[in-house]
């Protein structure tokens, strides 16, 4: 018997899993996951077909990167089958039952769609095997084996000391006649990379935005002495107690927080012929994946302590790093920090994305010259940048918050007095 679970049998008892909340409506919290997988009734021994699942509302296709299993392999429940990069992530589809895959339907670099054929699996059928999951790329082809080297015979007899014999002089190997330069300036030297399907998405976006918005940056520079100073005296202590580490960005991420709640035109946006104000601060910020940069979300930041912002942020870290981060977890962004700093970066202007009207640029902390009480002295400094949508933000504003922050992170005191 055939059993198929797709959209139409949701209403009768199947179950999404998914690794996101839409734009448009906010899932039950019992299906946000960062793996994607049917949920189907089914009998041992059925075999049922399973389709490319949802991976949210303003996603209607994904790109096979691998598959994890083969036709004849037995998979758990809730077991990774292949790998699909989306727009924004790449996200793991999981078996909804335990048992052996009958037939694949999709193959690697394949681009599928929701709702379409992925693969069959007949229910409790099979064991588990031993060993790791195998790729279905095809393999190399295999390494032609050396012929084995020549073992001399022994001579029949030793040769006289009065007649010995000379050495055999080794043949003349001929040099490698090298190119010429023009030979090896016809050589190709170029070579062409599929973009992949999130670059794509990342190309359309900025240059949408760059096309629709009125973008704008505001500068400043902020004194990085007290804040280097209470990081130096209390990160240890902090890292004891709490078991995570005590970084700038945090202090950054609270101090935008609360200039933003000081201002809240700067965290609104422009929605169709209205202004929307957001009653909250949902902070992103750049980590790395396998695939590249993504944007995760500090959520409610306006209610977090400096501890709550760095375990939060640690935790997002390390679903990005490992490849588990999800959809949800990119989503609903009012302001976002980039942070060029950690790579050497001295000066830049950073490029705004909607629904968001701003983002904050931190960059690297050098040593300066700077005039305190009349007097030249070095002070480690930082500059950063505001990027700003003038269609909704005035100038006043944008420059307001930025000194905002100034004032926070040169005296982290006014953050916890909120002054």
């Amino acid at each position: 018997m055939l059993v198929r679970c797709g959209l139409s049998s949701y209403a009768a008892g199947c179950r999404l899993h998914v690794g996101c909340i839409s734009r448009k409506r906010a899932l039950p919290s019992f299906l946000a996951r960062h793996t994607i997988a049917w949920r189907s009734f089914a009998s041992q021994g059925d075999v049922v077909e399973v389709k490319v699942p949802e991976m949210g509302d303003s996603i209607t296709e994904g790109t096979i990167l691998t598959l994890m299993r083969k036709p004849g392999d037995y998979v758990e429940s809730e077991q990774a089958v292949a790998e699909v990069e989306t727009d924004k992530v790449t996200v793991e589809a999981r078996s909804p039952h335990a048992g052996t895959i009958k037939e694949l339907f999709v193959s690697e670099g394949e681009t599928v769609l929701v709702g379409g054929k992925f693969f069959s699996i007949a229910v409790g059928v099979g064991e588990p095997s031993v060993g790791p999951p195998v790729s279905t790329s095809p393999a190399p082809p295999p390494a032609t084996a050396a012929p084995p080297a020549t073992t001399p015979s022994a001579p029949s007899a030793a040769p006289s000391a009065a007649s010995p014999t000379a050495p055999t002089a080794a043949p003349a190997v001929a040099p490698a006649a090298s190119a010429s330069p023009a030979e090896a300036y016809a050589a190709p030297r170029e070579r062409r990379v599929k973009l992949t399907r999130m670059r794509k998405t990342i190309a359309a976006n900025l240059k949408a935005a760059q096309n629709e918005l009125a973008q704008l940056t505001t500068f400043n520079e902020i004194d990085m002495t007290a804040v280097n100073a209470m990081r130096k005296k209390y990160k240890d202590d902090f890292a004891k107690k709490h078991e995570v580490k005590f970084g700038f960005q945090s202090v950054f991420v609270m101090a935008a927080a609360r200039a933003l709640t000081e201002q809240p035109i700067v965290n609104a946006c422009i929605s169709g012929d209205d202004v929307l104000y957001r009653d909250y601060v949902n902070i992103g910020f750049a980590a790395a994946t396998p695939t590249g940069l993504v944007v995760p979300v500090l959520r409610d930041v306006q209610a977090m302590s400096i501890l709550d912002i760095e375990r939060e942020t640690g935790r997002l870290a390390g679903k990005a790093k490992s490849g588990k981060i999800s959809l949800d977890d990119l989503q609903g962004s009012t302001f976002s920090i980039t942070n060029g700093g950690i790579f050497g970066s001295l000066f830049s202007t950073p490029i705004l994305t909607p629904p968001q009207s701003a983002i904050l640029g931190m960059h690297g902390v050098f040593d300066r010259p700077k005039a305190v009480g009349g007097q030249v002295v070095i002070r480690p400094m930082m500059y950063v940048a505001l990027t700003y949508d003038h269609r909704i933000i005035d100038g006043r504003e944008a420059v307001i918050v930025l000194k905002r922050i100034k004032e926070f992170v040169e005296d982290p005191v006014r953050l916890l007095l909120d002054v």
